[in-house]
């Protein structure tokens, strides 16, 4: 009888660094009824950051800087910034293997804005509640903000 070639041990291990590897990426496009200097505005501009989220925030649109949303539900750190065109972010997921970062993109359109987003790296335990958070929490407060 051949001895397997890895024990219970190893067997957790390979679990173990599967799951903190298991990672996936989404990206959607979002129609805002704003201008992309409105919108841009929006994201990065800490007194109006708080109007629609309707929470607590910290904000400053130069790369380097640390920034909280929500209260401190979304964190990370700021990367690049364009004006009324780009930003891009790393969030933090605990122990995340691979940093997680969030690009948006944002375009003109004949209705205001589509903001292209982008983010990667995303935990799979994480996914569907992040997914659900971008559509909800995120671009709908945004989007109802300016629909109002």
């Amino acid at each position: 009888m051949v001895a397997p070639r890895y024990g219970p041990g190893l067997n957790k291990l390979k679990i173990f660094c599967r799951d903190i590897y298991a990672v996936k990426d989404f990206k959607k496009y979002y129609l805002i009824p704003a201008s992309p200097d409105e919108v841009y505005l929006a994201l990065t501009f800490e007194p109006t950051v708080m109007l629609w989220t309707g929470d607590k925030a910290e904000m400053k649109p130069e790369a380097g800087t640390e920034f909280s949303l929500w209260d401190g539900s979304i964190v990370g750190k700021n990367l690049e910034f364009e004006p009324g065109k780009k930003i891009v972010q790393q969030w933090y997921f605990g122990e995340a293997g691979e940093p997680s970062i969030v690009t948006i993109k944002l375009h003109p359109h004949p209705q205001g804005t589509s903001a292209e987003l982008k983010h990667t790296n995303i935990p799979d335990e994480d996914y569907n509640d992040i997914v659900e958070g971008w559509n909800e929490e995120y671009f709908g407060s945004l989007i109802d903000f300016y629909a109002a």
